[in-house]
């Protein structure tokens, strides 16, 4: 009996031992798990979202918690090319919801006017600060100039006498530029369907950053008014309409009333009229707007018919009203 109890208080011990050693590996496990739980929420506190587009437009949206520009392309597998850079620029800190482009070294984003409520709030040489320098190219064309006869008596009263040439005339030739060719022909030839303006210089668009949206220019005159064709390649709707119809038909305007005749229609032919991503929050708001009912009109101040004789004060908007309860503030303008 004594051997028995004694075998059974041993069988309890190694069983009691074999428990205490499950509880320890429960505990441990337990610990390791809580301590791998806080490190994943600690990794996803850190995580943000950054969106990556390539040079050849391809976009893509990252999560990461690295905090520059140069980890977090190694950490996708992103290599430039040598000719290639990235805005911001490789060095630079990120944050959360920020855009990382790659484009070519020659790329120069240009960065327009922060528009506020209350104004612009940069200046026009800053803006221009950030364009390639401006060159100034006269294109010019030649018009000829007939010459004038003139006849004189060289023979007195003896009606026998036949006159003869002292000297044989010629045509005469005249440079203009565009803006003076269109104005001589619609004084000079007003039928003419040749009266055009082109704005796209090709030998200069590798010297720009922007090649020119509106490309150029037709005018017919129908019955004493003066009608203009406008072509342009591309517009941002949001932002450009408004200000491209504008200056072009006050420009019309302008012609018209040195040139003598009445402003007709105007033809805005645009080949990529579009509005972006961006803009679209904004242009809902335009459109739920309640219209305002106005006739606004262009007044010139000025009678004169010498086309460089304007000036900025000659020009007046009347009658023009707006909904002043719709705020647009800051319209972000292409990147």
């Amino acid at each position: 009996m004594f051997v028995a109890k004694e075998g059974i208080k041993i069988f309890m011990k190694r069983e009691e031992r074999a428990s205490l050693s499950i509880m320890k590996i429960m505990c441990v496990t337990i610990i390791l798990i809580l301590i791998s739980g806080i490190g994943v929420m600690a990794v996803n506190i850190n995580l943000k979202d950054i969106k990556i587009i390539l040079n050849n437009g391809y976009e893509l949206t990252v999560l990461t918690s690295k905090t520059t520009v140069a980890d977090v392309l190694n950490e996708n597998n992103i290599i430039l090319d040598e000719n290639e850079k990235t805005v911001p620029d490789i060095t630079e800190e990120i944050s959360a919801g920020s855009t990382i482009k790659i484009v070519d070294k020659t790329y120069n984003e240009v960065q327009i006017a922060k528009v506020s409520e209350e104004g612009v709030e940069t200046t026009l040489q800053e803006i221009l600060n950030n364009y390639a320098p401006i060159t100034e190219k006269i294109v010019t064309e030649q018009v000829s100039i007939p010459y004038e006869t003139i006849t004189k008596n060289t023979a007195g009263t003896d009606t026998n006498t036949t006159n003869k040439v002292l000297q044989q005339g010629k045509d005469g030739i005249k440079e203009m530029d565009q803006v003076d060719y269109v104005l001589y022909l619609l004084k000079n030839d007003p039928s003419s369907r040749r009266i055009m303006t082109n704005l796209f210089n090709h030998e200069e668009l590798k010297d720009m950053n922007l090649e020119p949206c509106a490309y150029g220019t037709q005018w017919l005159v129908k019955e004493g008014k003066l009608h203009l064709i406008l072509n342009q390649r591309s517009q941002d709707m949001l932002t450009a309409n408004g200000w491209n119809v504008m200056q072009y038909a006050t420009l019309q305007c302008m012609f018209a009333q040195v040139a003598g005749l009445k402003p007709g229609t105007l033809t805005h032919n645009i080949g990529d009229c579009h509005i972006y991503d961006r803009h679209v929050p904004l242009v809902k708001k335009l459109l739920e707007a309640k219209p305002v009912e106005c006739k606004p009109k262009l007044v010139i101040n000025n009678p004169t018919k010498d086309f460089y004789e304007f000036k900025v004060e000659d020009f007046e908007i009347k009658d023009y009203d707006y909904n002043k309860e719709v705020k647009i503030g800051k319209i972000p303008v292409a990147e």
